[in-house]
């Protein structure tokens, strides 16, 4: 007797951002509600049980969370729109263009964030044109590059997958290149898109706690401004990591909000 199988396809996302609840998947949403309650109730009984310092700690970071969305949100912007040139280029039949874009993608997946951030801040300031370049401007432009990266593949998978039918049957209605990208092919992507995309807004965003070495008042280094001024090292570090698992937790359910109502009419 020759077993049967059924072939199904099988979705699998990696990332290091924080996992992205899915409505059916009961275990990991419970575990988000636990682990998002769970850090917002340890904040609030530190605060009640310790105001000094916790209290006084909790006060000392919104400052920081409002510049962490600031980079966060520039890079991301930079980033969607250097993935999605880089994606059309790599998927381009120009050799020229897809040779640009690849080499693109190779070199800065290649090479660290933090030493993207070290070489456009400092390296690239002993040239004029960056001379005079804030601190803001240079985690921006090195975040955006380097995440436009890995967009641009991410860009490059969601449009790939499209079944190429789509493109012909809007061409044989008249529509040119870009009309059939911009109107057929994007808006169908954008539901395969858009899981890795948040799932990449969630790590620039923890990622966004290297900028403080640019100085750069994030969260991260307004904790670290607490702690060298009262060498409370072990209270403001942990009230730090306690705000981004609570900021990152919250991110991770917004987008999985988005993907169920992308995903709204299908069914299993």
């Amino acid at each position: 007797m020759n077993p049967q199988f059924s072939k199904k396809a099988v979705k699998i996302d990696i990332g290091d951002g924080a996992a992205i609840p899915l409505k059916k998947d009961s275990g990991l949403f419970n575990a988000w509600w636990l682990t998002f309650f769970g850090a917002i109730g340890i904040i609030i009984y530190l605060c009640v049980t310790q105001p000094e310092p916790y209290w006084r700690i909790l006060q000392f970071l919104p400052d920081g969370v409002l510049v962490t969305f600031q980079v966060t949100f520039l890079s991301i912007m930079l980033s969607l729109v250097l993935g999605l040139i880089t994606g059309l280029g790599r998927l381009s039949r120009n050799k020229v263009l897809n040779l640009i874009a690849s080499t693109y993608v190779e070199v800065i997946r290649g090479i660290p964030l933090l030493v993207q951030l070290f070489y456009i801040y400092f390296a690239l300031g002993r040239l004029e044109l960056f001379k005079d370049l804030p601190p803001m401007a240079a985690a921006v432009l090195a975040m955006g590059i380097c995440y436009g990266a890995y967009m641009g593949e991410v860009f490059r998978a969601g449009i790939d997958s499209i079944d190429k039918g789509q493109a012909e049957a809007a061409r044989s209605l008249g529509f040119n290149r870009l009309q059939t990208m911009m109107y057929v092919v994007l808006p169908q992507a954008w539901r395969t898109i858009l899981p890795p995309v948040g799932n990449e807004f969630i790590a620039l965003l923890k990622d966004s706690s290297l900028v403080s070495i640019l100085a750069v008042s994030d969260l991260l280094r307004r904790g670290r401004e607490f702690a060298s001024e009262s060498f409370l090292y072990f209270e403001a570090y942990t009230m730090v990591a306690l705000v981004y698992l609570v900021i990152t937790l919250f991110l991770s359910k917004a987008v999985s909000k988005m993907e169920q109502r992308l995903n709204y009419y299908e069914r299993d």
